[in-house]
């Protein structure tokens, strides 16, 4: 258990847009000194942005492509979303020089790493899933000099493959260390595997081609909701433990089965249906609120009492919410970014999270 600062946005200098591909920039960060130390972040992480659209504030979260390793950098790409009003102004009038509002680094799409270990990594990636990915494999291979590292990246065709140039200059730094297989859904690859998209059969079938030492492994996937279902399957079916599957999801899941999946509870089942006496504890202040357990969520009520509380995408898909129930009873209604041993410990998305018993304490402070 560690208590940390509260995240918090800062103003940052655009210092540079690099054209990635047609959708997709990259966009390099200037970080002053006074804030080197705030915006220290962990391979996998990602940052909050904060930006007026038509006179309405949005926040999206952007993934990190750059390793901590390179302290002077601070990059995240972005891919333009149809209809996205977020990532196509970025996208269009974002320029050198330019300020914008960024939250500290978050996120838990990430591991431990050793000098002495010697795994093998392996990644699934589709479309802008691969930016935290980039910097996960930049600084496995760095730091675990013992290490190995395979990616299955999924695209729709060759001009759509962000980081296509970097990738081939890293595995050419690399060499066996690192390989890199492309999967197209517009492909025309002699060998079928390459061609199509990443269904569960493909995956396992990847997974038995490539993935065959008896090294430890770790895995991580990170790209629309239903790859990371067909790939979770293949490697459950595989016998992997899932505290070796690290995902990351890029977009809110909408389907049925997956909300019911994803329903949580602290304490046993409760029946609790008035107004609740809800105290949420941030920057060491305590805040007392009355919240329905019908009504909106922990999150929202606090943010309309005027509480600088954080978030980014109340869809359950980011950890920029996160805190800790230190009393009494919640359920989250859904739960994408929590891991079951962080969700055991009693942390919860508050964006999700609704009061269950008259007395609920929620503590901000605590990560």
């Amino acid at each position: 258990m560690t208590t940390q600062r509260m995240a918090r946005f800062h103003s940052l200098e655009v210092e540079s847009v690099h054209q990635e591909t047609p959708d997709a920039i990259v966009v390099g960060f200037r970080v002053p000194a006074e804030l080197r130390e705030d915006f220290r972040f962990s391979h996998g992480q990602y940052v909050t942005l904060k930006l007026t659209v038509n006179g309405e504030e949005l926040r999206r979260s952007y993934s990190i492509c750059s390793s901590p390793l390179d302290v002077d950098h601070l990059r995240i790409a972005v891919k333009r979303v149809p209809g996205g009003r977020a990532s196509t102004q970025l996208v269009e009038k974002l320029k050198p020089g330019m300020h914008i509002e960024a939250m500290t680094p978050m996120g838990s799409f990430t591991t431990p790493l050793e000098a002495s270990r010697s795994r093998h990594f392996v990644a699934f990636a589709a479309g802008s899933g691969i930016t935290p990915i980039l910097s996960i494999l930049k600084t496995v291979l760095r730091i675990e000099p013992n290490s190995r590292f395979t990616l299955f990246y999924g695209n729709t065709d060759t001009d759509r493959i962000i980081f296509r140039t970097r990738l081939q200059e890293l595995s050419a730094q690399y060499g066996e260390r690192l390989a890199v297989h492309h999967i197209l859904s517009k492909g025309m690859d002699e060998d079928v595997l390459f061609n199509g998209r990443i269904t569960t059969d493909k995956a396992r079938q990847l997974l038995a081609r490539f993935v065959t030492d008896g090294l430890d492994k770790e895995f991580f996937i990170c790209g629309p909701e239903q790859m990371m279902v067909n790939v979770s399957e293949a490697l459950e079916a595989s016998g992997v433990d899932k505290k070796h599957i690290h995902i990351e999801l890029f977009t809110t899941p909408v389907s049925p089965e997956a909300k019911k999946e994803a329903d949580h509870s602290h304490g046993s089942t409760s029946d609790f249906s008035g107004m609740a006496n809800v105290k949420v504890i941030i920057d060491g202040r305590e805040h007392e609120l009355q919240i329905a357990a019908k009504g909106d969520a922990i999150l929202d009520v606090a943010l309309d009492a005027g509480l600088d509380v954080p978030y980014a995408c109340k869809g359950a898909v980011c950890c920029t919410c996160k805190a800790r129930v230190v009393e009494g009873k919640v359920e989250m209604a859904m739960n994408y970014a929590l891991t079951d041993d962080e969700v055991a410990d009693g942390y919860v998305l508050t964006c999700q999270t609704h009061p269950r018993s008259a007395r609920v304490v929620v503590d901000y402070d605590q990560h």
